[in-house]
């Protein structure tokens, strides 16, 4: 068996500055760690198209909320450096909090409009703390490309909006959401998985069966928001332990029209509590363009 490339880590900004200079294209993969395939994804992707990988592994503290899961967040340093190195990444960015935050910290970057909606209005600030740490990573490392995961379809709306608004000179890459292929087939890929035992996320794969069944409305003709909405409700009601959060058919501003407008950015999303924990996933609703599921 081929060893495993080793993956340098770096724990400071300064570190990372030194680290890359001269180094030609950079990619970065910004993740909260406890890697898992979806990433290594992202990892292989920056690797075909870059000369030198980063990726952080960051459990940020200002996109949790007071009674979030901040604290048993799962984390396991080594076993990332592991999926890391085995992706292709050159580097891990791992700093303490202290490094991102330095004492008298008091600087939040806002993003309105696309941050407001679904996770924004369930999660209040949650956006703000993701906009600030993404705005530091990216100047940090200095990448010429980022690589973001669909699943967080929402985060990657406001991460694409801040980098237009404020002329941030790097490629957002958004990377389709990975599913698992076996037991839970088709259960979007998430470190909050390792919560759920294997029975457990067998009946989460009830989220993406209520997206596919948008998609299936969508594909026969169905526009109207609130028909789309309902083929997936009626899955979601299958699970007698679901809590929803949010079943929404939005357009390329995450608004929710009555009716839908042909785009390629439509998208269904749902968020929901399964067994005390908390999933997000979402779909193309052209799948043609977009992202096929098992």
């Amino acid at each position: 068996m081929a060893a495993v490339p080793e993956v340098q880590v770096l724990t400071t900004p300064g570190e990372v500055r030194a680290a890359l200079v001269g180094r030609g294209r950079v990619g970065l993969v910004p993740t909260m760690g406890y890697l898992h395939e979806g990433h290594a994804t992202l990892i292989r992707r920056a690797r075909a198209e870059c000369d030198v990988v980063v990726v952080s592994v960051f459990v940020n503290p200002m996109q949790f909320g007071p009674t979030e899961d901040l604290a048993k967040y799962p984390r396991d340093l080594e076993r990332d450096l592991g999926v890391a190195g085995a992706a292709g990444a050159d580097f891990v960015f791992h700093p303490d909090a202290s490094a991102m935050y330095p004492a008298g910290f008091s600087t939040r970057v806002e993003v309105s409009g696309v941050s407001e909606p679904l996770d924004g209005a369930a999660r209040p600030g949650h956006f703000t703390g993701v906009a600030t740490v993404v705005l530091k990573l990216l100047n940090v490392v200095q990448p010429e490309r980022a690589y973001f995961g669909e699943k967080d379809w929402q985060q990657l709306a406001v991460i694409r909006r801040l980098v237009a608004d404020l002329n941030v000179p790097v490629q957002v890459v958004g990377v389709p959401t990975v599913r698992a292929e076996e037991g839970a087939a088709g259960l979007a890929l998430s470190s909050r998985n390792t919560y759920l035992s294997d029975e457990q996320r067998e009946r989460a794969t009830v989220l993406s069966r209520a997206l596919r069944a948008v998609q299936a409305a969508y594909a026969d003709g169905e526009r109207r928001t609130a028909a789309l909405r309902q083929a997936g409700l009626d899955v979601l009601a299958q699970e007698p332990e679901l809590e929803l959060g949010y079943l929404a058919v939005v357009g390329p501003d995450l608004l929710e029209p009555e009716t839908l407008s042909e785009h390629p950015l439509n998208r269904v999303l749902v968020a929901a509590r399964l067994f005390g924990v908390r999933l997000i996933d979402n779909m193309p609703l052209d799948i043609v363009s977009g992202e096929q599921t098992p």
